[in-house]
């Protein structure tokens, strides 16, 4: 089939929509407005029942194959991560009409240099959801935000998260597999890519959508 003019340049091309996957992929970190910035995020439970909510996405390494994404270490999903590894995350991005759903290896840390950069350089209002009481998912008798009364609807000061920094963790995420599906009406668009170890590359190829 030939592509229409108005089909994006991607269409047909294997290496162009690799390329536009990542772009949407890294879009993510910085605009709060893209698809990408808040993805849902999947684990497994000690059930091996997948788990999924949805995270902001943190950071994006292309070369270490990596998304970063923080929590809290006292968590369900932090207990789940280092019971289970394998994570997976999708994004769709409607108006392009794109999904991109990845999976992986996690590794999570709420200790060392990693950590406490990704600590300090958080903004006081993004760490505030770390002085929670008690750990998130801890059931409550009636609605409550966790965090102490003194520092509702405000912006804490540093001197006040200090003793908080212990309840912050960061989650990598090791990317292995990358699928893509674009939506059209003349023909979707699916493939895959799976890193290559022994190559230290991604090898692609198209799937029937």
């Amino acid at each position: 089939m030939n592509k229409p003019d108005s089909f994006p340049v991607y269409y047909d091309d294997l290496a162009l929509s690799f390329e536009e996957a990542w772009g949407i992929i890294a879009a993510g970190v910085n605009n709060r407005n893209s698809p990408s910035h808040m993805p849902a995020v999947g684990t497994v439970d000690a059930f091996g029942v997948p788990q999924l909510r949805i995270m902001i996405l943190r950071d994006v390494s292309r070369d270490a194959r990596t998304l970063r994404f923080h929590t809290d270490s006292r968590s369900i999903k932090a207990e789940q991560i280092r019971q289970n590894p394998a994570t997976s995350v999708l994004i769709y991005d409607p108006a392009a009409k794109i999904q991109i759903r990845m999976s992986g290896k996690t590794h999570f840390t709420a200790t060392g240099n990693l950590a406490d950069t990704a600590w300090s350089t958080s903004t006081p209002f993004a760490r505030r959801c770390y002085m929670a009481e008690t750990a998130p998912g801890t059931p409550c008798v009636k609605p409550s935000s966790g965090l102490p009364e003194w520092i509702e609807g405000k912006q804490p000061e540093e001197e006040q998260l200090v003793d908080y920094r212990a309840n912050f963790a960061v989650v990598s995420i090791k990317i292995e597999t990358i699928e893509w599906l674009y939506l059209a009406n003349a023909g979707h668009r699916r493939a895959l890519w799976q890193w290559n170890a022994s190559q230290n590359a991604w090898a692609g190829s198209w799937l029937i959508p």
